[in-house]
């Protein structure tokens, strides 16, 4: 069966309109200095300096990158099993990671600008005032990002780093809902339509996937957020993990992983039960095909 390459994209946007306070605090927390608030400690800052609206800071920029990030991983891969992968090796995981890693790559990329402006909306009102951007909206970001640092700032800013996240994330994140939904189905007969077999296969792919990807996670998030100098471009991934290694030892690497797990986890199960829901009920295919 061929589906509408967008559906990842509307499955991550209803995903995100339910988890993005939890993407929010996660973010405050990647970039907080030690030490350390608790994810209860931030939650409870956030609701006292900024009230409710304020756990929504960066929404555009989240939708944005639903639009973009989402929307071409999720299409891509699709893509490729529709017309690379062998029929009879769908079901193959290693057929499967290379696609995932193709497409993971390729959404990272194209989502880039808009993961940029995701962080910094969403930090910003964590900054000191004089070290805050004011963005409006994701196309106001966009547009003093450019202005003020060039298209190269906006577009690369943070991209390899993201890139390998993208690959992570893809193939930790829909690889394993696949197999684990095949080992459930195969090994416990769950029936492979109902929601119990979509939200138990997301739910451990959601942990699979916030373990895999919390070191690439943690420094995208310092480099996209980090102000620079002028003259000088943003630190390199590699002197940034090598830094924060000898500040805080290898386990920095896992900043944040309750929060993103907290995060990641519903947002994996929702993003999956919106498309499984799309499938099912075949949304935006043609009446012939129904």
């Amino acid at each position: 069966m061929k589906y509408p390459w967008w559906y990842g994209g509307a499955a991550g946007i209803f995903a995100v309109m339910n988890t993005h306070p939890l993407d929010l605090t996660k973010v405050r927390l990647q970039a907080a200095p030690i030490p350390k608030p608790t994810i209860v400690q931030m939650l409870r800052s956030i609701l006292k300096n900024e009230g409710i609206v304020g756990l929504y800071a960066g929404l555009s920029a989240s939708l944005l990158r639903q639009c973009t990030y989402t929307t071409a991983r999720f299409g891509m891969y699709d893509a490729l099993k529709e017309h690379v992968i062998p029929r009879d090796k769908l079901t193959n995981m290693w057929y499967l990671l290379g696609a995932s890693m193709v497409s993971g790559a390729l959404g990272g990329l194209a989502g880039n600008f808009a993961d940029l402006i995701n962080i910094r909306m969403q930090n910003d009102s964590a900054l000191p005032l004089d070290k805050r951007r004011n963005y409006k909206n994701a196309i106001d970001g966009m547009v003093k990002i450019y202005k003020a640092e060039g298209a190269k700032s906006l577009f690369l800013t943070g991209w390899k780093p993201n890139m390998v996240r993208g690959v992570l994330m893809t193939a930790s994140q829909v690889v394993t809902y696949d197999m684990f939904k095949n080992f459930l189905v195969t090994k416990y007969h769950m029936d492979p339509k109902k929601n119990s077999t979509h939200l138990t296969s997301s739910l451990l792919a959601g942990f699979v996937a916030t373990t895999v990807c919390s070191p690439a996670d943690v420094i995208k998030t310092i480099v996209m957020n980090a102000h620079k100098k002028p003259g000088h471009n943003h630190d390199s991934s590699f002197k940034i993990l090598m830094e924060a290694i000898n500040k805080e030892g290898p386990s920095f690497m896992f900043r944040g992983w309750v929060p993103s797990f907290t995060r990641l986890a519903p947002f994996t199960m929702l993003i999956f039960f919106a498309m499984e829901q799309l499938k099912k009920y075949r949304v935006g295919m043609p009446k012939e095909e129904a």
